[in-house]
């Protein structure tokens, strides 16, 4: 009962923290309103809180399901007894996984002399994701090198009965699953949990919890919460909301689209001719754009160039975004989608209030897939 109204207080910080796997069928059959995701994510806090209560008897689960490791040989759960073991359920586009990347690599840094051993799940929730070479890529750009389990048929995600990136699990020298963090935060709270457990492993007090050696820059700097008002933001269909278009999106058929003058704040549309895909959103002629009304200090998009680089232009309110700008274009708006990827567009430094983003591609082929804020 305790753990209910836990949940019951906490569940909208859980809720923005997280991204949460949905099915593809259950994506259509689940509607659109901000009620029903609300209660979604209310009865999901509720379950999680009653499971963390209770979760102190369950055992690592088996790790075999990967299809293949990076950073290390295969990691089992025998060869894993007497570690204390941390898996971060993470992928490689997810704003929330990349913001957390920091507090992990710090802790590696600190406590793997210790016994921690972090391990790193990279289960896609993008197609593109899949890519050996893009996880790899993704690996050395964010300088992950604690071992990482490719779990792209989502065999160990399925074993943990996990449904969030992030996910912390937090495992001790016995194999036992004590505690378990899902989304952003409570850093010092998962902190404590790893100096428990290594305590009781090591039969030793640890170094002292933070500060810590924390290197945050671009997308993985901590999100401004307090001012934070859009949603992160589908654009393929089956997870696609507010869309300002009257007759809404065609599916998985070109469609010329007439973006309108005046968009509500979180509303959004296409401009141009585009494929409109269950993932994504596909440019079929060059100069096509996506407008969206935000509010927050950063805006990121996951884009895919398709065939080949892809010229953009950013604007602010019609103007270049200037000071605004994000580090992946420059002070006039300019840049490239070259790579599968988050890209962050802008970062604000002002005062935040709604504004109108617009980004045209300057051309064709460019897949977009959602939009995320911090």
């Amino acid at each position: 009962m305790a753990g209910m109204v836990v949940a019951i207080l906490t569940f909208g910080r859980v809720f923005a923290a997280t991204k949460r796997s949905l099915d593809a069928g259950l994506r259509r059959e689940w509607g659109r309103g901000w009620a029903r995701r609300a209660a979604v994510a209310l009865l999901a806090a509720v379950v999680l809180a009653t499971a963390a209560e209770a979760n102190g008897q369950q055992m690592l689960p088996d790790l075999s399901g990967a299809t293949s490791w990076l950073n290390s040989p295969p990691l089992t759960r025998e060869q894993l007894k007497g570690k204390v073991v941390l898996v971060d359920f993470w992928t490689y586009s997810c704003i929330n996984c990349l913001r957390s990347l920091p507090y992990l690599r710090a802790w590696d840094a600190k406590y793997r002399a210790s016994g921690l051993v972090i391990i790193g799940v990279h289960t896609p929730e993008f197609e593109f994701e899949t890519d050996p070479a893009n996880i790899e890529k993704a690996l050395r750009k964010f300088g992950i090198t604690y071992p990482v389990a490719v779990d792209s048929k989502r065999r160990i995600w399925s074993a943990f009965h996990n449904e969030y990136w992030p996910a912390h699990y937090f495992i001790d020298a016995h194999g036992k699953i004590r505690y378990h963090h899902f989304g952003e935060g409570e850093y010092e709270e998962s902190e404590r949990w790893i100096q428990k457990l290594l305590k009781e492993r090591n039969n030793a007090e640890q170094p002292a919890a933070g500060p810590l050696a924390l290197s945050a820059s671009g997308a993985e700097a901590a999100a401004d919460t307090g001012t934070m008002g859009s949603p992160e933001t589908y654009i393929g269909y089956l997870r696609a909301e507010r869309f300002a278009l009257p007759g809404g999106l065609l599916t998985d058929r070109a469609q010329v689209y007439h973006a309108p003058t005046f968009l509500e704040l979180n509303q959004w549309s296409l401009n141009g001719e585009w494929i409109d895909h269950g993932e994504a959103a596909a440019l079929k002629t060059a100069h096509g754009s996506i407008l969206f009304r935000f509010h927050a200090r950063d805006l990121h998009l996951v884009l895919s160039p398709g065939s080949g680089p892809v010229r953009f232009r950013v604007r602010l309110d019609g103007q270049a975004p200037g000071a605004d700008h994000g580090v992946d274009c420059d002070e006039q708006g300019f840049g490239s989608v070259t790579e599968d990827r988050l890209y962050q567009l802008i970062r604000q430094h002002g005062k935040i209030q709604d504004r109108t983003f617009e980004i045209e591609f300057l051309d064709a082929g460019v897949q977009a897939f959602a939009f995320t804020f911090g």
